[in-house]
């Protein structure tokens, strides 16, 4: 009889004679026993995992639009009038959330780009969104309205401008953005931060170039609350006869910070901009505690 081609998995006896074939047959019921208890308990670990992450409170809420809004980025808005406690989460801007579409598991992390006050009056959530191909916001982009999507409650702290009041100790503020990074920009200027009692609020905001940014015909809107509109283009048209380039070197170009201490800032893109934009800032004397960041 030939030996069987394994060794039993009880090891915490020791057996000073040579184990026969016919011992390790009669093991054989206690080492499946205890592979099947193992078994057993990782997938009770695992079902349990499952349940902690499906803990996520999901909210269907239907498309009430979409829209282009520029080169690859959709203006969208989802009506979630029938979500009081929805509605009442959005309490700053620079908060976000997470967004599901139908029979797709993997959600999307979107920013808000209304203000808290517009899902009060308006019921709607309205959010800048990039397709990306292969991605949950691509499938988003393409839906119709009336199609329902699901909304986890919104999440982050957003944008503490409590950081950078009152506007009369704080006239200075710099606000950078690039790409779909101008939506939480969009909520923090039409939330209201004083900026009309400011005497400085610059505005750099970064895109390839015009096709691809988004809000141009917010501009004057923005500029009459008191926030000064910078667009930065990478690659600009001919013709264009603005700021070109990265947003952090026509900041460079500009600087024009008088009082670095009443200065403050918000950033929101991406990353190296904001690392370098911060670096520099810090090194003219703006507190790192007045830079507020959403990236």
């Amino acid at each position: 009889m030939s030996t069987l081609p394994f060794a039993p998995s009880v090891t915490h006896a020791h057996f000073s004679h040579s184990l026969s074939p016919m011992f390790i047959l009669r093991r054989l019921p206690l080492t499946r026993h205890l592979r099947l208890s193992r078994n057993n308990r990782v997938a009770s670990v695992v079902s349990a995992a499952a349940v902690r992450q499906d803990a996520t409170l999901w909210t269907p809420a239907p498309l009430s639009l979409i829209e282009s809004a520029a080169e690859s980025l959709f203006h969208i808005s989802i009506d979630i009038s029938n979500s009081p406690d929805l509605v009442a989460s959005h309490t700053r801007p620079g908060q976000y959330l997470q967004l599901r579409v139908p029979d797709v598991e993997k959600p999307s992390f979107l920013a808000i780009a209304s203000p808290p006050s517009f899902a009060a009056s308006r019921g709607a959530f309205e959010f800048l969104v990039k397709s990306i191909a292969g991605s949950t916001a691509e499938i988003l982009c393409g839906l119709k309205k009336g199609e329902t999507v699901e909304l986890s409650p919104v999440m982050g702290n957003g944008f503490n401008m409590d950081q950078i009041d009152p506007p009369e100790e704080f006239p200075t503020v710099l606000i950078f953005a690039t790409g779909s990074g101008i939506s939480p920009i969009r909520s923090l200027i039409e939330s209201g931060f004083g900026a009309d009692r400011r005497s400085d609020v610059r505005l750099y905001y970064g895109a390839r170039n015009l096709k691809r940014m988004a809000y141009q015909d917010k501009f004057k809107e923005w500029e009459s609350s008191g926030v000064k509109v910078v667009p930065v283009l990478s690659q600009p048209d001919d013709g264009w006869k603005g700021e070109t380039g990265y947003v952090q070197a026509a900041f460079a170009r500009a600087k024009q910070l008088s009082a670095p201490k009443a200065t403050g800032a918000v950033l929101c893109g991406q990353k190296q901009m904001a690392e370098e934009i911060t670096t520099m800032l810090v090194a003219d004397g703006v507190s790192n505690d007045k830079l507020l960041k959403n990236f």
